[in-house]
């Protein structure tokens, strides 16, 4: 059992996990590692989105959560103030996650604008930084600016024109003795256009580590180079799954080590297409966002896993199919009770089984949420937006 323990050390970083595999202490490594798991899936982010009247606060926060502004879960939206007092609005499928609270436990700020930036825009800033927090200046509606500057000009430059609008924000900050501002140009209508990459790559760099996690699962899928943070945030975390399979797989009981490891598998996945956005209600609203019909966007969705409840059976159908995964299953079971090896062996083939079926679980899902964005964004015409 030892040896099989210290083979599973070298893919682990996590110190007090690592001590406790060297230490031979097979429960304690378990139970450090499921507090390691549970620490990262309960990690709540707080985000502010504040402005006057009008400049599109509602329409933004429904934007960053994936949904449409006629969601039954949306933020209203309207011409007149919709928003008058802080209002929770919980991602769909993160509770936990995005939601506004009382004002100090907010992680970050964004202040919003529609236009110029006003003196009170400032004033909030200025009282943010007091309390040594971030905030990001996002100014909004881009998307209707560039719209009439192309109506009004004989020679119309996009790029020119974006410019205009960042250096005169920024300029008016100034003015009111805002020092280095960074300003923001988005469109809530469409997230891949703009700076809202920008905005999401600088908000993902100085949030700490587990919020950045968080912050990145919850966010919709604006770009190729995001699902592939997403598929590395969970990769990340396959090998802490394998080891608690292989702490189950000691125990020597028929049938106990496959019924843990499919439960466990059932659960991991179940996380994997909620991030991926790859679940029946983020498809159908990412099919109301984006205009692009719900079977439209299950049609180029190879994974059986996709669009439906993930249960043992229906892993077990997909893992089977898989000479390999079958193999190693079976060679759990067998090798159990040969005397003196037989656990520290089927420590090892559980570690295996799990960690092989995760990552080839996780590359397919991968794979179909950039299928899913590339057929939105063709519908759209608007180019696959990569951060590289």
């Amino acid at each position: 059992m030892l040896l099989i323990l210290f083979t599973i050390i070298s893919a682990v970083e996590n110190t007090e996990i690592k001590e406790a595999l060297e230490k031979n202490d097979q429960h304690l490594a378990v139970a450090k590692i499921q507090e390691y798991l549970d620490k990262g899936q309960n990690v709540p982010l707080n985000i502010a989105v504040t402005g006057e009247t009008g400049v599109g606060k509602s329409t933004f926060v429904n934007a960053i959560r994936g949904i449409d502004n006629k969601d039954e879960k949306a933020a209203p939206t309207g011409c007149v103030e919709t928003t008058m007092k802080v209002t929770p609005y919980p991602h769909p499928n993160y509770p936990n996650y995005l939601k506004m609270v009382e004002f100090k436990k907010f992680d970050f700020f964004i202040i919003i604008s529609a236009d110029r930036f006003r003196e009170n825009d400032v004033k909030l800033a200025k009282e943010i930084q007091k309390m040594e927090k971030k905030f990001y200046f996002v100014r909004s509606k881009i998307d209707d600016n560039i719209r009439n500057e192309e109506r009004g000009q004989r020679e119309f430059n996009e790029e020119r024109t974006l410019t205009q609008i960042r250096d005169n924000c920024i300029q008016g900050l100034q003015d009111l003795r805002l020092q280095s501002p960074q300003v923001f140009l988005v469109s809530s209508v469409d997230l891949t256009l703009y700076d809202f990459p920008l905005l999401v790559e600088t908000l993902k760099e100085e949030l700490p580590e587990l919020k950045k996690e968080a912050f990145l699962l919850a966010m919709p899928n604006i770009s190729v180079d995001m699902i592939k943070e997403k598929k590395k945030a969970f990769k990340a975390k396959v090998k802490y799954f394998a080891i608690l399979s292989a702490g189950v797989g000691a125990v020597p009981v028929p049938g106990v080590s496959a019924a843990v490891d499919t439960t466990l598998l059932v659960s991991v996945v179940t996380k994997y297409v909620l991030g991926f956005g790859l679940d029946i209600p983020s498809l159908k609203r990412m099919a109301n966002y984006s205009g692009v019909p719900y079977e439209e966007l299950k049609k180029v969705i190879m994974s059986t896993l996709i669009a439906v409840k993930v249960t043992p059976e229906l892993l077990l159908r997909l893992l089977v199919q898989f000479s390999s995964l079958t193999a190693l299953l079976a060679a759990e079971e067998g090798t159990r009770f040969i005397p003196i090896i037989g656990i520290p062996v089927s420590m090892g083939l559980s570690f295996a089984f799990t960690y092989s079926s995760l990552n080839m679980i996780l590359d397919t899902l991968a794979d179909d949420a950039e299928k899913v964005f590339t057929r939105v964004c063709r519908c759209q015409q608007t180019p696959v937006v990569s951060l590289c």
